[in-house]
């Protein structure tokens, strides 16, 4: 039988598990025998690349020749090189995910279906972008969930007893940040609030470090201190030390620099501070007091650092939990859904014991809507505004269709925009337009047609849009999914690239 894989894509480390005989999800060790994979390529010699932990190091020692933290920029235009190539975040990607599908079947056999995760708070963009590198390598993904929702479905698994009630799940990664507010009956979710950040997380607590050493190393020197000379990989480790004590001595360009935990508490307390803002807003979208929540759970190895296990007790009231590795929980949680999601048939009897009672429900965090023009009553003229069609927090998958006129005689065309913004918003000025196309009339016809707008959400969190003409029945259609995703396109094959 095909064995069915959750896969972490992380910014700095990533993760695949799936599903042992007996039904528990179980992370797949690489090579190295690690549970974690770094989020690293590297070019060994020309046209060559390899992923994993030799990667990192070359990056941290010539990061020329390596790239990372790429995830950061999925969905965008950005282009990160490796000495002579320039690639996308998505062929970056692409290369993790090749190396994690090769793990995978070097213990499994035969991979079946796939289940990627992905911040809470990405893009429709990075969503697309997130299918096309799974696409590109050959892996069978028809789902993806966020990041928070799959450890909580770890967390509601591995309880050992049904859990009920309001929970939080605090993830907080290498390079984003998402909070979610959960309810939970066994194994049941419903997702009802959830938040992020797309760049907070240990990235930033690293460069916090940097900076501090740079800080006393000019202080103690006159000079200015190089990046070879104390890497992000430097910082990294340093950081990992300042969890377990209370100073450490940075090595950077032969000279021992003190950096106590307090002086980089002090770093960082801005994106502590933005973090714990962001747990309000989202305990008050969800109409919970701290009270009402049960437990927090936690996902994420940047929860070990102490002053964010202190945040997090300070805007929850109480201690939160981490019953399982935090690196592991979202892979974990990602193989159950992928189970949950996939053929039955190719399940033993105790894999299929373990997902029948699973339930998740998640909902949508951003608005989508349209430009459309009004009047202005106050000032006699009209104007443009956006209106929301799907609100923030409505459960998915979910269709909303809204009418619309005309507004002039003989009107021959109609501009369709597909806007996102993070809470409902009028003011174009703050509405992101996503996508945009035109919607052909016949003319002649006077002010007041009917155009008919639909939504559609998907359970990948992707858009479907229409735009009719009810008069005529033309339509104006558009699939914001990775199905039909421009970055498919843009996806080199890797697979003749990567070195195993």
């Amino acid at each position: 039988m095909s064995a069915f894989i959750g896969i972490d894509l992380g910014t700095t480390f990533s993760a695949v598990a799936t599903l042992d005989q007996s039904g528990r999800p179980v992370i797949i060790h690489n090579e190295d025998g690690e549970n974690i994979t770094p989020s690293c390529v590297a070019e060994s010699s020309p046209g060559a690349f390899f992923v994993g932990e030799e990667a990192r190091r070359t990056w941290g020692i010539a990061p020329t020749e390596a790239a990372a933290r790429f995830k950061r920029d999925m969905g965008s235009s950005v282009t990160h090189k490796i000495n002579n190539h320039s690639f996308t975040p998505t062929e970056l990607s692409a290369f993790v995910l090749k190396k994690l599908r090769t793990v995978a079947e070097n213990s499994k056999g035969s991979i079946g279906e796939a289940v990627i995760t992905i911040p809470a708070n990405f893009s429709n963009e990075a969503r697309e972008a997130t299918m096309s590198a799974a696409k590109s390598v050959g892996l069978n993904v028809n789902y993806i969930i966020n990041e928070p929702t799959a450890a909580a479905l770890y967390y509601a698994f591995d309880n050992g007893q049904d859990l009920s009630g309001t929970y939080a799940i605090y993830d907080l990664g290498g390079g984003t940040f998402d909070v979610s507010i959960i309810k939970v009956s066994g194994q049941d979710i419903d997702v009802i609030a959830s938040n992020g950040v797309s760049k907070l997380g240990g990235d930033d607590f690293d460069e916090a470090i940097k900076r501090i050493v740079s800080r006393k190393y000019h202080d103690l020197t006159g000079d200015t201190l190089e990046e070879d000379d104390y890497t992000s990989n430097d910082a990294e480790e340093d950081k990992k030390s300042l969890s377990r004590r209370q100073e450490v001595k940075a090595r950077a360009n032969r000279k021992l620099i003190s950096v106590s935990r307090q002086e980089f508490e002090n770093e960082i307390s801005g994106l502590v501070t933005q973090a714990e803002m962001l747990c309000e807003a989202t305990l008050d979208e969800a109409d919970v007091e701290p009270e009402d929540i049960k437990a927090v759970f936690l996902a994420g190895g940047s929860t070990r650092i102490p002053i964010i296990l202190e945040s997090i007790k300070r805007v929850f009231e109480q201690e939160p939990i981490a019953t399982a590795n935090v690196d592991e929980v979202v892979a974990q949680g990602a193989a159950l859904y992928a189970a949950y999601k996939g053929d039955k048939s190719n399940l033993s009897q105790a894999q299929k014991n373990s997902i029948e009672k699973i339930n998740v429900s998640e909902s949508t965090n951003k608005c989508f809507g349209t430009l459309i023009f009004t009047y202005d009553e106050e000032r006699g003229q009209e104007k443009t505004v956006n209106t929301t069609l799907i609100e923030k927090g409505d459960q998915i998958p979910c269709s909303v269709t809204k009418t619309f006129y005309t507004i002039v005689d003989n009107q021959t065309s109609v501009n369709c925009e597909l806007t996102e913004t993070t809470s409902p918003e009028t003011d174009p000025k703050f509405a992101k337009v996503i996508w945009n196309g035109e919607l052909s009339l016949p003319s002649g016809r006077p002010a007041g047609q009917e155009i008919k707008v639909t939504y559609s959400y998907d359970e990948n969190q992707m858009m479907k849009c229409s735009f009719v003409d009810v008069g005529t029945g033309r339509k104006t259609e558009v699939d914001m999914s990775f199905s039909n995703s421009k970055n498919d396109t843009e996806v080199l094959d890797i697979n003749n690239f990567l070195v195993e």
